[in-house]
Formats: structure tokens, C-alpha cells, sequence
């Protein structure tokens, strides 16, 4: 079975401006970094918070990828490749007796990408505070273009074009109070795609070497339901499990498993351990090899629409440094985050490998 392992590292600087009601004020900068499967990723987030008044906040986030090569099923097809990604996002949440409204758009460009995304939300409190049922629409509007290689240089391919991806996004959740040390939330979540689906640049095989780009469907159903358990133990540690399933209409199935421990150490680190592990099955149209072409409508390889699971532990460490003098905010903390992924591929070779025949490559 073929195994890749991917490291992702983020630290950050968090600084709530003033103490609110809901949300907090904050500003938080971030540096992520990501390494796994062929791909590097770097880059910094900014993200501040502020309350109008005593029932409305506004947010505003700029986030940037710096993306060097390509994963190994791109990489076997098209050139490695450097690109830059930023996305601007901005959100006003609005509160209103015991409902919480909010509003999001985000906006993000690539050489080749474009996207944009609306999104509203209300949450509502009911039975004493104790239950909250919360619902969600998401709209995104994609554009997708390829880059080609000319003697001048790189350039956008006019033969390819533009092709458009429309997305929506339902959701729905219950969050209840069982207890004074116990919540539990339930999540449900459908998501349609329409569209170009699949990557401009993956190209799928055939039996006797030669490629031809994939081929998706132009439609896509997902829906997605999860249950998280949360219990608080006496001294202030918490204790997270989730369990959740996935399935769509490419006929992938999915099911999940997290575990989560939070410990606090004397008064100014809090520390979180986390586990998840991952499963799927391949979509109907999913293949590492096909015979021919044309043996069939639709055509994929990308490795992310085979039969894999996948197994993540990571931990987060804060420091909470107003407990040290630092008086330019109310509360600020400094934090690292790292996770380590592993996955195990089982009907997606390397076709990178040289010297063996095709369809033996290594798993």
C-alpha cells in the first residue's frame, strides 16, 4: 500500500483587543507552513475583530498560500510549478435579543483560479440557554483557467479557456447542554457542485503509456453528518470526540474518527492533544490504470478520489502572555500548532517511478 506523510506547522500571535460580549475583540497574525505528497505551502494570515456597539462586530482576514511543485499526480502529467494564492475575506455578525446573525464574503486569485464566496448564518438559543440550533447558505462562484508553457513563457491556454464551478452549501446544526461538565453537537451539511470539478492540469493513463486528460462529471451531491461530544473534567481539561460520515453522489463513502484532549498547565499554558483517523472508498469512475480510452464517460486519477485512509495526530501548545506583564492588551497569547499526517494509499501507484512496468509501479 502506498504511504505518504505530510507535516503541517502553524504559529501564531493572538491579541484580544478589549473584553466583549459576543464575539471578542482580537487580532490574531499567523504563519502557516505545509510539506507533504510533493507540495510545499507557506504563508501569513492576519485576522481582526471589532465590535461596533454592544450587538454588532465586523472582521476582516488576508490570507496568503505560497504553493512550490505540485502533488505527485500533477507532477506525473504537467511541470512543476510556483504560485501564489491570497484570499481577503470579511464578515459582520449581528446579535439580536438571543439569535446571532451573520454575513461572510472571501474572495481568492491565483494565476489560474479565481473564487468567490458568500455566505449567511443565524444561530438561536432556545429552552433556557441551553440548546442552540444554528443554520447556514453558502454560495461560491469559481473560474478556472490552465497555464501553458511558450517559448515566451508561461501563458494562459486560449484553447482551454474559462470554465465556471458553481457551489452551494446547506448546514445545519444543534449544539445541547446535557450537563454542567457535557455538551454534544450535531452537525448536517450538503454541498452541490456544478461545473468544471476536476484539475486542469491531471492527466489520466492508459495500458499502453499513453495520457489524455480526466473527464468529470459536471455535477456533484455531497452530504455530510457528524456528532461531537464534549466533557469538561474538574480541573479546567476537556475531553473532545467526533464521529462522522460522508457520501456523495461518485459513490465515495467516508467515516471519520477524532479524539481531542485539552490540559491546562498552571495558569498560563493550555496544551491539546488530538487524534483523527480517516477512510474512504474510491469514486465510481476512479481508476490508477484504465485499458483504453474511451472505455468509459467519466475518467479520474486524482489520488484524493481513491481508496485511502488517512491517520493525523497533532497538538497545540498556548501561551497566554497577559499573565506576564504584557499590558498592551486586555488578553494575548502566543501559540503553535502542529499535525502530522499519514496516509495509505491502496489503488494509487507512484508513476513517477522509472524502470518497471507500467501498472507495478509501488503503491
Amino acid at each position: 500500500m502506498g504511504k505518504a506523510v505530510i507535516a503541517a506547522t502553524t504559529l501564531g500571535i493572538t491579541f484580544p483587543l478589549t473584553a466583549a460580549i459576543l464575539p471578542a475583540d482580537r487580532f490574531d497574525a499567523l504563519v502557516h507552513s505545509y510539506n507533504g505528497g510533493g507540495m510545499e505551502i507557506n504563508g501569513p494570515s492576519l485576522l481582526i475583530r471589532k465590535m461596533l456597539g454592544t450587538s454588532t462586530s465586523v472582521s476582516a482576514n488576508y490570507y496568503i498560500d505560497s504553493i512550490s511543485s505540485a502533488s505527485i499526480d500533477v507532477i506525473t502529467s504537467a511541470s512543476p510549478y510556483k504560485e501564489e494564492r491570497k484570499e481577503h475575506s470579511v464578515g459582520i455578525e449581528y446579535l439580536h435579543d438571543k439569535s446571532i446573525m451573520n454575513f461572510n464574503y472571501s474572495s481568492s486569485k491565483e494565476n489560474d483560479y479565481q473564487a468567490k464566496t458568500y455566505s449567511v448564518g443565524i444561530a438561536q438559543d432556545f429552552f433556557g440557554d441551553l440548546t442552540t440550533l444554528s443554520m447556514g447558505y453558502a454560495r461560491g462562484d469559481d473560474i478556472v483557467q490552465r497555464i501553458v508553457n511558450t517559448p515566451g513563457g508561461k501563458t494562459l491556454d486560449l484553447n482551454f479557456g474559462s470554465k465556471n464551478t458553481d457551489r452551494q452549501n446547506f448546514r445545519l446544526g444543534l449544539s445541547q447542554i446535557l450537563s454542567k461538565q457535557m455538551i454534544l453537537g450535531l452537525n448536517y451539511e450538503l454541498i452541490t457542485d456544478k461545473g468544471f470539478l476536476n484539475n486542469p492540469y491531471r492527466q489520466v493513463r492508459f495500458a499502453d503509456g499513453s495520457k489524455a486528460f480526466e473527464i468529470y462529471p459536471n455535477t456533484r451531491t455531497s452530504s455530510a453528518v457528524s456528532a461531537q461530544l464534549k466533557y469538561y473534567l474538574p480541573y479546567r481539561a476537556a475531553i473532545t470526540t467526533e464521529l462522522g460520515w460522508f457520501n456523495d453522489t461518485w459513490n465515495i463513502k467516508a467515516n471519520h474518527l477524532s479524539l481531542g484532549y485539552s490540559h491546562p498547565l498552571k495558569k498560563d499554558w493550555l496544551i491539546d492533544l488530538r487524534y483523527r483517523y480517516y477512510n474512504q472508498s474510491r469514486a465510481s469512475f476512479y481508476s490508477d490504470l484504465f485499458s483504453a480510452a474511451g472505455v468509459q464517460t467519466y475518467m479520474a486519477r486524482d489520488k484524493e478520489l481513491s481508496t485511502f485512509t488517512n491517520h493525523t495526530i497533532g497538538f497545540s501548545i498556548s501561551y497566554d502572555l497577559s499573565q506576564h506583564g504584557w499590558k498592551l492588551t486586555d488578553k494575548s497569547s502566543i501559540n503553535f500548532a502542529y499535525d502530522r499526517m499519514m496516509f495509505d494509499y491502496q489503488n494509487f501507484r507512484d508513476a513517477s517511478v522509472t524502470g518497471v512496468d507500467i501498472g507495478t509501479e509501488p503503491l
